[in-house]
Order: C-alpha cells, then structure tokens, then sequence
C-alpha cells in the first residue's frame, strides 16, 4: 500500500470509523480475547459501543500467537474495510528470557549487549504477536525515591542517548516491512517524566525550558534520529500543561522543529486525566487539548470516540487533524506490512521453539554478569574460594523475584536462583542455607538460625534487597534504605566476625547505611534476570571480573536528593581555596557527595592511570584536540575497565555542570599489561543551550577529566579559539 492507496483507504472511511483508529482498547474488550492483558491504570468504566470495538485501531497487553491470531481473525471478518489492528505491549526487558532491568543495563556501559537484549525481546515478542513495544524509556532520573528509575538507564544526557539508539535499533532491525522478527518502538514517556517532584509518581514537574533541552530532551532525539517510530506522551505536566495536552511540546517542538511524523500516543488514561489536573472542564475539552497537541491515539479511555465527532462537526476541530492522526495510524500499520500480513511474525509453532530459547538465555546471563557492580572489596574477599564454607543467609538466597517489574510474560520460577546456581559451584558439604527473615519480617528463630549458619561457616553470602513490588510504576519511596528487617540480619551476622559478602537485589539506588560498614564485601546485583543466580555465582567465583559502573549517583542519604554527578555549583562552594568555615553550601549533617558516584565500580583486579597528555592546549573550530592516557592493570586478575572522559566549560554565558561525560572507551588487559586510551576532544562537543535557546560553543578555558569514575580522575586544561569570540 503506498501514500495514494492510504489516502484512498481514508477516503472511504466515515468520520465515526476514523476516530475509532485513533482508540487503543485491552484484550478483554475483543472477540477472541481469552486474557486480561496488562493492566497498568485504572479500569473506569468506558461507554464503549459495538462499533467502537470492531473499528478501534490497536490493542493493548495483548501477546502469544493464538491469542493476537483469533483476535485479529475475528476484528477482520468483522472490519467493514479489512483494516488491520495494531498490538501493542510493554516489552521493556525483555518479553519470556528476562534481561536485567533497563537501570542495571545502564551500568554495563554496553552498548551492543543492550542492543542484542532488545533484538532478543523483539524476536520473542514478534513471533508472539506483538507489533509494537512501549520502549524505551529514556527518562533522566536523578531521583531514587522515584520507582520508575529501573526503567531508565541512569541521569547522564549523553549515556541515556546512547542507550536510547542501541534499544530502538534492536528493537526495529533495518526494515519493519522485511524483517517480521522485529518490533516498531514507543520511546517514553515524553517528556521529563523522571522529574516529577518529590519522586512521586504523576507529579509536577517544573523545569526551565533550557534544563529540559539540555538534560532531558537529548535522549528522547537520539531516539528518535534512530528511527523509532513512536512516541509515548508523559503523565507529568510540563510548564503547568500536562503533557498529553501540550500543544508547545507536542505539535510545536516534537513534530514541527523536531520534523516527528510518526504516531503520538498517550499513556494509559493520560487524556481524560487532564480534568483531575485542572486543565480541561469534561471530556470533551480533554480530546480537543489532545487532538489539537497532536495526539493520534487514546489509550483506555474514550474522550475521543465520546466527543471527537462532535468538535469537528461544530468547527471546533479541523476535520484535517483528525486525518493526519488517522494517516499516521495507518502508515505505521503499512510500515509492519499489516495490510498484506495481518498476522505478521505470530506463529504458534514459531513460539514455542523461539520464546524462552537457551541462547537467549546465554545473552541475559552475559548482560547480568556485565550489570552487577562491585561497590565494595575489602581485604579481596572476592572472588570466593570453592573450598570455602559459604553459608547463604537472606530473603533473597532461594527467591525466584529476580526478573523485576515490567518483566513481559517472564515466569518468576523459571528464573535460577542464587542457591542453585551456587550448588553448582560447590559440594554440599560446602553450601549451608538459612532464610535469616523475609523482606520485611524477621523472627527470633530465623536469626538464631542464621546466626548458627554464620559461625559454622568460612564467609557469608547475604542475599538482600527489595521485592520487585517495591519498585516500578507506583511504587515511590521515602525511606530508601533496605526494610529494618534486613538491616537487623545484617548487623547481627556480621558481628559474628565472618567475612561478609552482600548481594543487592533492587530497582533503585539505596541508602546503603547499615550495609557498608556491616560488608566486607558488596555486590549491586539489580534484579538481573532469568540468570541472575548464574551470573551472580560466575561473579562470586571469578569465573568473570565484574566490570560495571553506575549509571545513576548512590545517595549518602536520602535528605541529599536529588543528588547527581553533573550539577551546578555555587557561589560559596565547599572546599574552595577562600572559602569560610560555615558560610559554604553545605550540610550539617551529611557529606555533600554521594556514597557511591557515578561511573563508579570496582574490579577484582587494579588499574593505575598514568601519562595524561593533551596534543595541544588550545582547540579551533576545524581542530580537534587527542587526550591520551595510560592505563595499566596493577592487580593479579584480567579485567575489563571503562575509562571515562569529562569535560567542564570553566566561564559560559551561564552557569555550566561541574562535569560532563563526552566519552568513553572499555578496555580489556591482562595482569601487567597496560595501554593507552585516545579520546578526541571537538568544538561540537562542548555546545550547550544558551540565554536564548541558541546551541552553540563558547569561547573560553575548559577542563577535560579522565579517569575511572566522575569523581577519581586527572585533568588539564585547554582553551577554545574561536575568530572575534563569536558563538558557533
């Protein structure tokens, strides 16, 4: 079907079965639906017709073969002009083989591994029915409190881009039309979700137009200069406008100077929850603010088929915006070859080899291995010692929740456990399990027996953390710390004076204290999958070096949030050379610098850094600089480093980030072998939103950092020339 036979399709079609394409409905409403689907909002009851249903235009939560088939069989025998539907799921880590969650992706720094995760999620989701994934989600978070921050893959601009890409890229493969083995992607939710107040999901966010183009836009473009498809609009309002409502971010930015002509949708509920946001009377004002930002489809609720009729007869809304959205709609069918394959990839005999296959599985054990980041190793206590007597205390020792939330169709008790995959590792003389307490409640008997545990034992494994319902959509926090429960456990066992070994299991940056200094050892484990167990036992037996960093800061505290690597400074800043004793930015109680930092990791191994040079000191428009250093691998182990580059515009028109991550490179080096590490340093990299918007350079003196995380590194400094100091 080409542009002429989609416009001869609109043609035919009424003005009723035209706003029934802009409707998004769950399974149950179909013939054919044996499921609920996914339910990720309020079921209100929806004055839905018959002939709403039969001419809706997608579906959502809807997966496997023989489910999307007879629905789609049924819609068709049924649809006056044979228009397909669309299906379309949250697919965001994975569909049946669960990878880690986007956050824990986020600190592999990895690149092809993550896009492989969504090759994989989309093959598997394909083959199952589904057209179109809810993914990825871009949002800076800066924010722990927040629970949606494991859906992010950290609070750097440049990191989140590049993740973006890699997810939209194997989520979509070359060509939608050719490859059925690949699913169109939503990028979400735009924009600046991850900075709602309080981290509360929903809530206002309030940002300056320059903060939203400099720190939370980029990612959602480079997703978009990806090719990705679709965008999904935000619950949050964006200068007071909630943003499926705001025709300034919306038509104005998104498809006007960004040139997005793909399909807007709202999140679930989004169009009618402008009334409780005080910005639309009743649901018809609700799907004229929506029609008119450019909103194409409704997610769960009908302002559109209630009252979209009605405003285009009464001259309210062009007729020509309600064809555009349709056009959209139906152009993205075409672009998935829907027209000539209802069906698409969905094959019940397909499925059954594909979904879940062990290969796969090998991938999702990779990225686990390459997502846990060593926080902690005093005195080497990993890796551990097969011949060691570990004893396994926690609630987290024999849990099968380590798949996290918005884990697909993935089945919790398929996933391998920490206590199986240990038994691989070692005899059963070896291994001495004990529950110690459940998430959230600990019993004198459970802490008598773990404490017995601990003394028969050489080290300690304590596998803790929060339960996946801790986190995700809803779930935001105040108390960021693990449940008292747990910090009990861990004080008591380590009094015992066994080494200690802690494992993480979380979908959110913590407040570590009751951990840190109870740890000898302490492993970031996320909730990392279907393999999580076996990757968590090749970690703690060496059989790989962890090689992860941060992706998102580690609080001191929670009363430090938000606390992020890349924020401004002040005019009476800590640490100055002339600053005062009190009169500084500070506080009473509490470092300003988080626990843990971004970028951070450590490495069963060492690396020294060394030999930092510039080419030259000062850089011109048509120049680039080469920033090298050495790296050298001090310690007894191969291993993996990430080496990062920052940079930091010392005077710009306005104030500029302590440090920005422009680069980095992984290396890999054997027990003495060192290299050294080149980085080019270009005009283009040090351009930033100015007064009026304008993205440009300034000239002017900049530091360049490089080192192993954002704040353990070396610097020099170089000068931007440029002719009459003209901005580019």
């Amino acid at each position: 079907m080409t542009t002429s036979t989609i416009h001869h399709l609109l043609n035919q079609m009424t003005v009723k079965e035209k706003i029934a394409q802009l409707l998004q409905l769950a399974g149950p409403f179909y013939k054919g639906s044996n499921q609920q689907g996914q339910i990720t909002g309020p079921m209100a009851d929806m004055p839905i017709t018959k002939d709403h249903i039969l001419n809706s235009g997608s579906v959502l939560g809807v997966s496997g073969a023989a489910e999307v088939i007879s629905i789609q069989q049924k819609h068709l025998e049924e649809n006056r002009l044979g228009i397909p539907l669309l299906f379309m799921a949250d697919i965001v880590h994975g569909y049946k083989t669960i990878f880690p969650v986007p956050l824990a992706i986020g600190c592999s720094w990895d690149l092809d591994l993550a896009k492989q995760s969504a090759e994989i999620a989309a093959k598997e989701a394909a083959v199952s029915g589904v057209h179109v994934s809810f993914a990825p989600m871009v949002d800076l978070v800066r924010d722990p409190r927040w629970g949606r921050v494991m859906e992010s893959t950290g609070e750097d601009p440049y990191l989140n881009s590049l993740f973006g890409q890699a997810f939209v890229k194997g989520f979509q493969k070359e060509d939608l039309t050719r490859d059925f083995e690949s699913v169109a992607s939503c990028v979400k939710h735009f924009a600046a979700y991850g900075a709602a107040e309080g981290g509360r999901d929903y809530n206002t966010v309030d940002i300056s137009e320059r903060q939203l183009r400099e720190s939370y836009l980029p990612a959602y473009k480079a997703a978009l200069d990806a090719g990705c498809e679709m965008v999904m609009t935000a619950f949050n309002t964006v200068d007071g406008i909630p943003a499926t409502g705001n025709k300034e971010l919306m038509r104005d930015l998104l498809r006007d100077e960004w040139g997005f002509d793909g399909v807007l949708i709202s999140d679930w509920g989004a169009v009618k929850e402008m009334i409780p946001h005080g910005v639309a009377e009743d649901e018809k004002e609700a799907a004229k603010k929506a029609i008119l930002a450019g909103l194409d489809i409704e997610m769960m609720t009908a302002c559109y088929a209630q009252h979209l009729e009605e405003l285009v007869e009464q001259g309210e809304v062009d007729l020509k915006l309600l064809d555009e959205a349709v056009i959209r709609i139906l152009t993205l069918k075409e672009k998935l070859d829907l027209f000539n394959h209802p069906y698409r990839g969905a094959s019940i005999e397909a499925e059954k080899e594909i979904v879940g296959h062990a290969d796969h599985r090998k991938i999702s054990r990779e990225l686990a291995a390459k997502s846990t980041v060593l926080l902690q190793n005093q005195n080497q206590t990993l890796p551990l010692d097969q011949n060691q007597k570990i004893a396994l205390i926690g609630p987290f020792a024999d849990s099968f929740d380590l798949l996290g939330p918005w884990a697909g169709v993935g089945v919790k008790e398929e996933a391998v456990t920490l206590e199986k995959a240990l038994k691989d590792h070692l005899s059963e003389d070896n291994l001495i399990r004990s529950q110690g307490c459940s998430i959230e409640k600990i019993t004198q008997s459970q802490l008598d027996e773990a404490l017995h545990a601990a003394s028969e034992a050489d080290v300690v494994v304590l596998a803790v953390g929060e339960s996946s319902s801790m986190s995700g959509e809803a779930n935001s926090r105040t108390n960021i710390q693990l449940p008292q429960a747990q910090l009990e456990l861990i004080e008591a066992v380590a009094k015992t004076g066994k080494p200690v070994v802690t494992i993480l299991f979380n979908g959110r940056p913590l407040d570590l204290h009751g951990v840190v200094e109870h740890s000898d050892a302490l492993l970031e484990a996320w909730f990392p999958g279907s393999e999580g167990g076996n990757a968590i036992a090749d970690l703690l037996y060496g059989k790989i070096n962890p090689s992860a960093k941060l992706s998102m800061s580690f609080p001191y505290n929670v009363g430090q949030v938000p606390v992020y690597y890349n924020h401004f400074n002040t005019g009476r800043p800590k640490g100055a050379p002339d600053a005062q004793e009190h009169y500084v930015s500070d506080y009473m109680d509490s470092p300003n610098a988080p626990l843990f930092p971004f970028g951070f990791g450590l490495s069963y191994t060492q690396f020294a850094y060394d030999q930092f040079e510039l080419s030259a000191e000062e850089l011109t428009l048509d120049a680039e600089i080469k920033a090298s250093i050495r790296v050298m691998n001090t310690g007894s182990y191969s291993g993996d480093e990430i080496v990062q580059l920052y940079i930091r515009d010392i005077s710009g028109e306005i104030v500029r980030p302590m440090k920005e991550l422009k680069d980095f490179v992984r290396i890999s080096l054997e027990p003495g072998e060192s290299k050294t590490v080149h980085f080019s340093i270009k005009e283009e990299q040090l351009r930033y939103h100015h007064k009026d918007l304008s993205f440009s350079s300034d000239a002017g003196k900049f530091e360049v950092f490089v080192g192993t995380n954002s704040q353990e590194n070396h610097s020099q400094f170089f000068t931007l020339t440029k002719k009459g100091g003209q901005k580019l």
